[in-house]
């Protein structure tokens, strides 16, 4: 079967009940890893009950950031299902460039800055359609051709951020030279 899987704090705003939601609408050979804990398990736990989904998930929490890419290697895709609320928005999702580094395709929603950090090498969804990220699961598993261009993609992308950041923190030390 597939491992589609999530990483990160169990928060309201991180949308886990709608990858739940989605997940209760595939086949039963789609089993679902969430990496993380939060104050929000109890509630996802008792979701996933009501969604007769309790026996394909894998809870794995507190694991050291050093450890995390060896979860993200077990999984077909990673998924980023952040909502937007009145007091937060998603402004990075670093671990979407995480997934890209370990080779895992992406799907993330359209909430906040995702868009932009996925580019052209992972899949977008609306944020809280559940059908729409089940939908693009779906494809990400079935269509090969598609996986190995978002690998590639991402891939690229993940040189193109780190050459990013090395310039910006080269930048900033030649700043503090100057200045001295």
């Amino acid at each position: 079967g597939s491992v589609i899987g999530y990483v990160g704090r169990l928060l309201h705003m991180k949308g886990v009940d709608t990858l739940f939601e989605a997940a209760a609408s595939l086949d039963s050979n789609y089993q679902v890893l969430i990496v993380g804990r939060g104050e929000y398990q109890a509630e996802l736990v008792e979701l996933a009950g009501k969604l007769n989904i309790a026996d394909r998930l894998v809870w794995v929490d507190g694991v050291p950031p050093e450890a995390v890419p060896e979860y993200i290697n077990c999984m077909d895709t990673l998924v980023l299902p952040s909502r937007t609320t009145p007091e937060w928005v998603e402004f990075f999702g670093r671990v979407l460039i995480e997934g890209m580094a370990c080779e895992v395709p992406v799907i993330g929603s359209d909430s906040g800055e995702i868009p932009n950090v996925i580019g052209d090498a992972g899949l977008i969804f609306p944020e809280m359609d559940a059908l729409a990220l089940a939908a693009q699961i779906q494809r990400m598993v079935l269509e090969e051709s598609l996986r190995k261009q978002l690998i590639q993609c991402g891939l690229a992308r993940v040189k193109a951020f780190m050459w990013d950041t090395i310039a910006q923190q080269t930048y900033a030390v030649y700043r503090k030279l100057l200045e001295m």
